[in-house]
Formats: structure tokens, sequence, C-alpha cells
């Protein structure tokens, strides 16, 4: 879909949102955010990330906001999603899973840069005693790990009965090594950047190289494309987000309801993470789901959380060289 920049520039608002708790390394989420004819949309891509990968971004956010996304029949008013759980301390996990009410199954960050497997251990085992036996826990290291650090950590972390593993190694070779090693314990290896930030999203399902995928929008150019992975993937997924505004949650709320059987509850709960969002109503976990529907963005709130100027020229700045790729 072709839509001229003065178009996409005509109602940009870049917002800076404060999270509750640090998340991988940051304190705040910038995003910009778009009005049109189908509604709110959104342009994130994390900052570190170069134009020509912010390009798949900024295609979604043009897809979702001039097209009207259109529910299948039959598609579910609501989306079971997951608590996520940054790399926090042990006695600080009951209070941030506090903001997931009715959450069944939670994700938990480990790996993270200046801490050891000693305290994700903690981590997870504080996070199965909260959520009793019933409770779903998937563990997600960012490609962490090497192949034998990952398999150390899950031998480790098994007893804590993991849903699956995401993304312990950065390459596919090394998902499908450690695939290999731990196949025998019944864990599930699933694969986040290794679809979202590869040139070929469906190279890891050709390797064999993991049992699941993580589908985000955004990342994969918007809802109609990572619909034609997944059906080409023809691997169980779950629809998860970037730490997203409410706007982009529901680009992910949409995705999932597309799809006719989840079997995995999806990572689109994190509106919870942030201390403020762009609407009066965010798509906040209740009862352990959130709603698929457009979100009304209030003008108040992009004006009280407005970057400041050096950033959002920085953004605008950027929108027009992503856009002069596509």
């Amino acid at each position: 879909m072709t839509v001229q920049l003065s178009e996409l520039l005509a109602t940009a608002r870049v917002v800076s949102l404060p999270l509750t708790t640090r998340f991988r390394g940051i304190e705040t989420r910038e995003a910009l955010l778009m009005r049109g004819p189908a509604g709110w949309t959104e342009f994130s891509p994390f900052v570190e990330y170069d134009d020509a990968e912010a390009a798949a971004w900024l295609a979604a956010a043009i897809d979702f906001g001039w097209r009207e996304s259109q529910p299948r029949t039959g598609a579910p008013a609501r989306i079971r999603v997951n608590a996520t759980l940054p790399a926090v301390a042990a006695d600080a996990v009951e209070s941030v899973l506090a903001r997931f009410p009715g959450c069944r199954t939670v994700k938990v960050k480990v790996a993270e840069a200046g801490q050891s497997l000693t305290d994700d251990i903690a981590r997870v085992q504080r996070t199965r005693e909260l959520l009793g036996p019933d409770g779903r826990i998937r563990i997600d290291a960012n490609g962490g790990w090497n192949v034998d650090e990952a398999e150390h950590a899950i031998h480790s972390l098994a007893a804590c009965d993991l849903e699956y593993v995401e993304q312990p190694c950065a390459t596919v070779d090394e998902l499908a090594q450690i695939r290999k090693r731990v196949k025998y314990m019944g864990i599930p290896i699933a694969a986040d950047e290794s679809v979202r930030k590869a040139e070929d999203p469906l190279e890891v399902a050709r390797a064999r190289a993991a049992d699941i995928l993580i589908i985000k929008a955004q990342p994969l150019g918007g809802i109609e494309r990572a619909l034609k992975i997944i059906e080409d993937a023809a691997l169980p997924v779950v629809i998860s987000s970037a730490l997203d505004t409410s706007v982009g949650l529901s680009m992910g709320a949409y995705l999932a309801a597309a799809i006719p059987s989840l079997d995995f509850d999806c990572g689109l709960g994190t509106a919870a993470l942030l201390a403020a969002d762009v609407t009066d109503a965010p798509l906040l976990p209740r009862d352990g789901q959130i709603e698929v529907r457009r979100i009304d963005v209030s003008e108040t709130l992009l004006d009280e959380h407005a970057a400041t100027e050096e950033r959002t020229t920085w953004w605008l700045e950027r929108l027009t060289r992503v856009h002069a790729l596509l």
C-alpha cells in the first residue's frame, strides 16, 4: 500500500512513555503514532534498529492505519495473554505479577546482562511458587546464551516445569543444536529474533531449529504478511508484541484474532508494564485477557507524554528516511 509521506507527517505524534519497571535496559518507551482512515496506528522500532530493519515496522503501521481490519467470522472478542516479567529480583516478582490480573501464563526474562543464572533460577522459582502447579512458565533469553550455557540453564530450570524456552541462543544453527540437546526433556524451543530480525523469517522453520515461532505484527510488516509467514511455516505460534503502546497492541490483537486456533497465550499484555499510555482505555489484561478493538487516542495524553523537541525531530527524520525505503 502506497501512502504519501506528507499524509503520514500530517498526524504524526511522538510520545515518550515511562515504564513501571526497567525492561531490557530502558526506562521509557518512545513511539510515533499516526492516524489513518482506518484509525490510529503505531511506528515504534527500537531506537537501535537501523532504517532497513525499521522499514517493515513502517509497512505494518501504514497497513494497519490505512486498511480496515476485518475480523474473521467467529473471531474472539478477547484474547488470552501472558504476564511478562522483566529481569527483576525475586522479591519483586509478586508486585510485578499483580499488574497482570488473571494471567495463567508468565514469560520470565532471563540471561540479562550483569546477572547470573542464580538470579534467573530465583526469579523463575518465585514465579512458580506464586502461580502454583497449574500455571504456565515460559522463559525468554533473547539470544543471551551460547549452546552450552543454554543447556546448563535449561537443566537447572527444568524442575520449574517450563512451557517452552524462547530464543535461548542467537543464531539458527545454535537453536538447532540446543533443540537436539534438550529434546529428550520435552521442553520446546521457540524462536523470536530468528524470525523477526531475519532476512528470511522462514529459515528457522526449514532448519527445524524451533518447535514454536514467536510472531510480532510490527517487525514482520503487518497482519497480512505475518499470517502468510504463519501459513508457510506450519508451526505453532505465539502472537506477541514489542513493548508497544495500546495502539500497537491492538494490531497484535487483530492478528491473534485472525488465527483460527491458538495453542498458547499471547504476549500482548505488556501495556501493564507502561506507567502511562496514549489512551484513556488501555489494553490492560483483565481476567488474563485483552480486548480485540481499535484504540481511541487521547489528545490530552499525547500532549502530556509528548517527547522532547529533539526526540520528536529524531523520529520524524527517521520516518522520512524509512518511508523512502518502502
